[in-house]
């Protein structure tokens, strides 16, 4: 059987907790992902009609960092999804945020990740707006992440972006709204080292917006190695990165499925515990190659709870036609100039529905006997339990990063 998560913070933990503290944010994620789906977060008894066979159902945490929870959510999420495509071909963009930043990252989190967003989002609006490339309101998604493939910190956002643009009226005497869309071909939207010069630049100003606000009161770099990280930050073109577009609303929703409920690390990855270090598998290149290795437990605890997001950040973000303040009016008035059939709220309905009886056939049935199974216990959430999850109950926090 394949090891998880849980099980290397079970085996690892104790070790690891004697010499570090946890912020809120991972103590919370660190109990939840080793309480999902066992006795500590409750749970419901099942007997099966036909066969009287009995068995447990535990509770999931439903953390965003725990890989056992993420499918489910996954599927939620495209669903609500269906309605917002448009058929257009859709370019992915990735912004990086250099590594000198990383060491500020480590203690403004959220101040970092929330600056990244908005600068990509400024970026990407800004030249969509420019008519030069379309001249038009975009409609794109944003979604963070912060690892790589052995969990060191990369941050950096991908971008799913439509090809074209909703152009509106701006006055009384202006033409009726239409869809315009990119000048120089149908799949491509803007040239990335532009983009990457504008980015560089927006992110900056805000940067030293913020130190100079005072904003940023635990930068582990002093005045002069703030002064240094500058010049290093503005000494190199930043890495804005586009990959080749997607065409069809299906292979879209999809594709983008795939980061945005993406934990750090899936138990898929994880070969198993071999003495005091952790075994996994990692990508080699573009082309699906794996190969495994070694780290030892600590580093590995270490790593993964560097991408604990701080309390309440969103890391999946809509943005242009996509905005919730204007979704409704602009999405309809796009997929009306683009000659999509108008969303069939019904048709949404009976397929969530579908999928929900689907998926309850699959979970509430008996494998043995085809028969029903039903609830005939419940139990609550075991706090005592919850509360022992973390090998220090009484563990301190150093605040939220």
């Amino acid at each position: 059987m394949a090891t998880t998560l849980a099980e290397v913070l079970h085996h690892f933990g104790p070790e690891y907790l004697s010499h570090h503290l946890l912020s809120s944010a991972q103590a919370r994620a660190w109990r939840a992902i080793v309480a999902c789906r066992t006795p500590a977060l409750g749970g419901v008894r099942l007997r099966c009609e036909g066969c009287q066979r009995e068995h447990w159902r535990w509770h999931s945490c439903r953390n965003r960092h725990c890989p056992q929870c993420q499918s489910r959510q996954r599927d939620a999420w495209r669903a609500a999804r269906l309605g917002e495509l448009l058929t257009v071909p859709y370019c992915h963009l990735v912004f990086t945020l250099p590594h000198e930043l990383n060491p500020l990252a480590a203690t403004h989190a959220r101040w970092v990740y929330d600056a990244l967003m908005h600068e990509a989002a400024a970026t990407l609006t800004e030249f969509a707006a420019n008519p030069r490339w379309l001249g038009g309101v975009p409609a794109f998604t944003l979604v963070l992440h912060t690892w790589t493939q052995d969990l060191r910190c990369h941050i950096h956002v991908h971008a799913l972006m439509a090809c074209g643009a909703l152009k509106l009226s701006t006055t009384p005497d202006s033409s009726a709204p239409s869809w315009v869309r990119p000048t120089r071909s149908e799949r491509f939207l803007f040239p990335v080292h532009a983009l990457s010069r504008v980015f560089r630049g927006k992110f900056m100003q805000a940067l030293h917006r913020a130190e100079a606000g005072g904003d940023l009161p635990r930068d582990p770099a002093d005045a002069s190695a703030r002064r240094a990280r500058t010049q290093a930050l503005r000494r190199h073109d930043w890495v804005v990165y586009a990959k080749t577009p997607l065409a069809g609303p299906a292979a879209v929703l999809d594709y983008l499925s795939r980061y945005t409920h993406r934990t750090a690390i899936g138990h898929e990855r994880l070969v198993g515990i071999a003495g005091d270090a952790v075994r996994l598998r990692v990508r080699t290149d573009e082309h699906g190659g794996k190969r495994t290795i070694s780290m030892p437990g600590e580093q590995f605890i270490a790593r993964l709870l560097q991408h604990v997001l701080p309390g309440g950040f969103k890391r999946i973000r809509h943005y242009g036609l996509l905005a919730p303040c204007a979704k409704t009016e602009r999405l309809a008035q796009a997929r009306q100039l683009l000659a999509m059939p108008t969303a069939n709220r019904q048709a949404q309905e009976d397929a969530r529905a579908f999928m929900k009886r689907v998926a309850g056939i699959e979970i509430n049935t008996c494998a043995h006997c085809k028969g029903t199974w039903r609830v005939v216990e419940q139990r609550g959430a075991d706090v005592l339990r919850l509360r022992g999850l973390l090998a220090r109950p009484d563990i301190a926090c150093r605040g939220p990063p």
